[in-house]
């Protein structure tokens, strides 16, 4: 999304030239290799683990941390390969959206027009704010060590990055069509009018 953003603000002209199908399909490919790639990693090294018969796991879904918390060998070594996983996965991503967005806000202050730079910062805003929330809870579950006071914190942080991203990101990009809006106020006045009736 931020070279996305990047390409159409600062580079408006070749924006179909650097967006295009094959772009977005290796784009998608490379995010779907890379995920599993890790995910196999570290299901390699969670399979060796020994586990208790019957042991509850302390969180709202089977996130490798918890798990690896409940198990009776020691699990030290998959903590730092977690570490170090988490770190390639989130840090580059996250540093190249900043960059990608320094050159952004550097190009929307150089347009002259208001409304183009309150329609530029408003579309670009709201994707740095979620693009935020999710790095910025992810790197907080998976980077900080884990301790008996964070895991509490790491169960409500985890709800961030995902349900509430997901949910959140196409809302934040309906809402900026006119379209989407018109047919959101038309469904409120209907249901403030059927609530009004009963």
């Amino acid at each position: 999304m931020s070279y996305d953003r990047y390409v159409a603000i600062c580079r408006p002209l070749h924006y179909t030239f650097f967006i295009n199908t094959k772009v977005c399909l290796q784009l998608v490919a490379g995010s779907f290799f890379s995920s599993f790639i890790m995910s196999m990693i570290m299901l390699t090294f969670i399979l060796q683990l020994t586990f208790c018969d019957h042991s509850v796991i302390d969180h709202f879904f089977c996130d490798f941390i918890p798990v690896v918390n409940v198990a009776r060998s020691n699990a030290y070594q998959i903590k730092i390969i977690s570490f170090i996983l988490t770190s390639i996965c989130t840090l580059p991503p996250f540093s190249i959206t900043i960059v990608s967005y320094a050159f952004i806000i550097n190009a929307i202050l150089r347009i002259s027009s208001t409304r183009g730079r309150r329609k530029a910062f408003s579309t670009c805003s709201s994707h740095l704010i979620v693009v935020t929330i999710f790095y910025g809870t992810i790197a907080i579950v998976y980077l900080l060590s884990d301790t008996s006071e964070l895991r509490e914190l790491n169960k409500v942080l985890s709800v961030f990055y995902t349900i509430l991203t997901p949910l959140v990101n196409p809302l934040i990009y309906s809402l900026r069509n006119k379209e989407v809006k018109e047919v959101l106020k038309k469904a409120v006045v209907k249901y403030g009018m059927s609530r009004n009736i009963h």
